[in-house]
């Protein structure tokens, strides 16, 4: 079925092109951060840890990795764990390509892996039936590849509260970012060990780093705790 805004949005098209080209021409392109991308941290039981996604999940948004969602979470991890930890993820990546991205990768084990992905599936306009493939194969493929048996997927950013985007173009990517996560929702009811972590930060504009897009060392804090809270034991 055609959801009501897809229906409402057909007279914005012309607007919401031009508001989206408008915002690729002006945005503040921001380097992914420097630091290393594998390591080993913590003392204790051992947690090999796999990240992997987007930008988001690469760190844009701060200087370094201590500083990005990876290097604040293994931080955090290190107290419990010996974490055996690697970051895979890159700029402007959606679900196929990390798909394509791990699958090149070596055989390797991981306990856990954790997602960031679905603004570039929203910006690239891939339907939910879509998105809820992709992200369905990539489940299997950390099962199958990498004998992951706990996935936390986190949820699509409310992309209607980036401080870059202007209205009605806010509305309308956030509506499809809301239709992608409750793909990732309905997963986490049909795939073992894959869990939907929703992407519940506060929507305020001071968690947003200077492009207005992406998170700033605040957010990644916050972000990595609400990871870390979710890690209480190395799935068996």
């Amino acid at each position: 079925m055609i959801a009501a805004d897809q229906i409402l949005r057909l007279p914005l098209l012309p607007l919401l092109i031009a508001q989206g080209l408008t915002v690729r021409r002006k945005a503040l392109r921001l380097p992914e951060p420097e630091g290393p991308r594998q390591g080993q941290a913590g003392t204790g039981p051992s947690l090999r840890l796999l990240i992997a996604g987007d930008s988001s999940a690469a760190g844009v948004g701060v200087a370094h990795q201590d500083q990005a969602l990876a290097g604040q979470l293994v931080s955090r991890l290190a107290s419990r764990w010996q974490v055996h930890w690697r970051l895979e993820a890159t700029t402007g990546h959606a679900t196929a390509d990390t798909l394509r991205r791990l699958s090149e990768l070596p055989t390797q084990s991981f306990d856990i892996a954790i997602l960031a992905l679905g603004v570039n599936d929203v910006t690239s306009a891939v339907s939910r039936g879509r998105f809820t493939r992709h992200q369905r194969q990539l489940a299997e493929l950390l099962a199958d590849r990498f004998a992951v048996r706990q996935i936390l997927a986190c949820g699509v950013p409310q992309m209607e509260h980036f401080p870059a985007l202007p209205q009605p173009l806010a509305w309308a990517l956030g509506r499809q970012a809301q239709r992608l996560d409750l793909g990732l929702a309905e997963l986490s009811r049909q795939i073992d060990g894959f869990h939907h972590l929703p992407f519940d930060l506060p929507s305020d504009p001071e968690l947003a780093a200077e492009d207005g897009y992406h998170p700033n060392p605040k957010a990644y804090a916050l972000w990595a705790e609400r990871l870390a809270q979710e890690i209480t034991t190395p799935p068996v």
